[in-house]
């Protein structure tokens, strides 16, 4: 060598240029986490970036798999359901209905109907913790703080009502086969619907501070489109899918519990970009709200027990079954097995998160690196619904 750099080293050394002209350089690959910040969880995201443009993003997933579905294997049907409330944090009461859905179905066991009543309050009010912490983070990821005090001051009067009927604050473990683990405490319903009053009075004071905000605007307005064909194709749902104007809910239209004698109000968008997503899950707290007292009304008029007594040792005959549940998030699927023990044989979850989130394949290329986590926010995901 004489101390001249020839062309192949130039091009070895060269990373990320290419701004017109001849393309000297390489694209450079960037791996984003697996970190916790920002993401939810621990995930990692594969880039490939030219120059501050993502050429192709790989969500790599998995960081957090914790064997969810084959511990199930070995945990009767009381068990599972203190497994199933964790994988994504956000919606325990969600995720433990859903498998207590199954098992039921399985064992074609009838549940009272103030449990089913009490079972969709409960859920609603679960599913405004949910957005509220979404709706407070999202804003928070790309530089707003102060929608994060407003969306917990909410979260804290719910929360609170949540722990006092079932001594839990995230997760409740308070369903059980055959119903709820107990009746509620005197007065409760009227308590209920007092912080449910609260919250809808007050939510319009996250909802002005951020919906219109200019700064919020210009980070989310046309940045991260999802179409409708390329939501279905993912299989995606919940408020990413309805804010790319797939008009789907199972509470509308595949109704389990009591669904079926509820008008249920289904918030959807066309745009499929950041800000309807996150509109989307603004106006969906709303609607719950309203939800969630339509079914303490119902609770009130009825009288009655709110679980089955069961066998001591509690066994599903042989068999299988699929129960799908509109969880916070999107849809839940849980395929169920037995082989008639009092263990499942296998339980399968689909969850929404991991069919959301391989969405991201095709959000992010093309985006700058500063859309990212205006992107990758809006998605909506736990990751500890990816990973299982």
């Amino acid at each position: 060598m004489t101390g001249m750099t020839t062309d192949a080293e130039l091009r070895e050394l060269t990373v990320g240029t290419g701004a017109g002209g001849e393309q000297l350089g390489t694209d450079m690959v960037l791996n984003i986490g697996p970190q916790h910040p920002s993401t939810h969880g621990v995930l990692r995201l594969r880039l490939v970036l030219d120059g501050e443009r993502v050429v192709s993003a790989e969500p790599i997933v998995g960081y957090m798999h914790r064997g969810a579905e084959k511990l199930f294997e070995v945990r009767d049907y009381r068990q599972i359901i203190v497994l199933a409330n964790r994988h994504d944090w956000l919606s325990a009461f969600a995720n433990e209905l859903g498998v207590v859905l199954a098992v039921e179905r399985l064992m074609g066991m009838e549940v009272p109907e103030r449990a089913t009543w009490l079972r969709m309050a409960l859920a609603e009010l679960n599913r405004v913790l949910n957005h509220l912490m979404f709706l407070g983070s999202y804003p928070l990821e790309i530089g707003a703080i102060t929608p994060m005090f407003y969306a917990f001051r909410e979260r804290e009067t719910l929360q609170a009502v949540l722990e006092e009927v079932s001594g839990g604050r995230i997760h409740y473990m308070f369903n059980r086969v055959g119903g709820l683990k107990e009746e509620v405490p005197a007065g409760w319903t009227g308590r209920a619907r007092t912080a449910i009053g609260e919250v809808r009075r007050r939510m319009p004071d996250l909802d002005r501070l951020i919906r219109r905000n200019e700064i919020f605007l210009a980070r989310t307005v046309g940045v991260g489109v999802l179409s409708a064909a390329q939501a279905a194709a993912f299989g995606a749902s919940g408020p990413v899918a309805r804010a790319s104007g797939l008009d789907l809910d199972l509470r509308r239209d595949e109704p389990y519990l009591a669904y079926d004698q509820l008008e249920v109000p289904v918030v959807t968008r066309t745009a499929g970009d950041c800000h309807s997503r996150f509109e989307v899950l603004l106006d969906q707290a709303y609607v719950s709200l309203d939800l969630a007292e339509q079914c303490l009304d119902q609770v009130d008029r009825l009288t009655g027990p709110v679980n089955t007594r069961l066998p001591k040792v509690l066994k599903a005959p042989e068999g299988h079954t699929y129960a799908w549940t509109e969880n916070p998030l999107g849809i839940n699927g849980y395929y169920l097995v037995s082989r008639g023990e009092k263990t499942p044989w296998r339980l399968k979850l689909r969850t929404a998160s991991y069919a959301n989130v391989q969405a991201l394949a095709t959000l992010l290329p093309g985006c700058l690196v500063p859309d990212l986590i205006a992107i990758l926010g809006s998605m909506f995901f736990v990751v500890g619904d990816i990973d299982k």
